[in-house]
């Protein structure tokens, strides 16, 4: 579980005792937003503020607590956005452990990073923008994303190599309440509808914290 301005802990779902807890250090704006896990137990983090990707290996879990740490830092390579905006945002991890793919929800962009050698690049994406929240990438290269906003999910063709994308659909909908994340379980497709245009929410002249999530499920998607 993540705590935006904090960090991260991990819970026994059965007993719900707190089995690790990893904290950033300093101070200073952040915003831990989404995460990925690995084959091999990794666990990789993206922060909105700071445009870095945190990473917490089985090693650290074992350990029990310490310093959350950037791993990688995206700033240098993502597009100018405007003052107070968000960058990175949902993340996801190729089935096979081969790279994680992240995204700069303000400009659109995806982005390919290599585990192994940190190599980061941008992905070539075709047919649209990712000006996404958040993402998920199933066997096949077949990644869906939350388009928080636009009450959209889209769905796209991931190459082989994690090099290109291209849109393959798109299903808006005012029923989607502002989704921000989803997961693919077998027949359908499960959406977090955040709710945030209601009043209470985080947007523009609602003010406050959301009062509620709900989860929607979405077939043929």
């Amino acid at each position: 579980m993540t705590d935006s301005t904090a960090g991260v802990s991990v819970y026994d779902t059965r007993s719900g005792a707190r089995l690790a807890h990893f904290e950033i250090p300093g101070s200073g704006p952040r915003f831990l937003n989404d995460l990925a896990v690995t084959p091999d137990g990794t666990a990789y983090l993206t922060d909105s503020v700071r445009a870095v990707v945190y990473r917490v290996t089985p090693e650290q879990l074992a350990a029990g607590s310490g310093p959350l740490l950037p791993a990688y830092d995206l700033g240098g390579l993502l597009a100018p956005s405007p003052a107070g905006s968000f960058s990175l945002n949902g993340i996801t991890a190729d089935p096979a452990g081969r790279f994680l793919l992240t995204v700069d929800m303000t400009a659109g962009d995806l982005y390919r990073i290599d585990p192994v050698s940190g190599a980061v690049s941008r992905v070539a994406l075709t047919g649209g923008d990712l000006k996404t929240d958040g993402l998920d990438l199933a066997p096949g290269g077949v990644l869906r994303a939350a388009q928080n906003t636009r009450n959209t999910l889209s769905r796209w063709q991931v190459s082989a190599d994690g090099t290109r994308a291209r849109l393959v659909r798109t299903l808006t909908d005012p029923s989607l309440q502002i989704p921000t994340t989803l997961a693919r379980v077998p027949g359908r497709t499960l959406v977090v509808r955040s709710q945030f245009d209601k009043e209470g929410g985080p947007l523009p002249s609602t003010g406050g914290a959301p009062t509620e999530f709900t989860v929607a499920s979405v077939r043929g998607f």
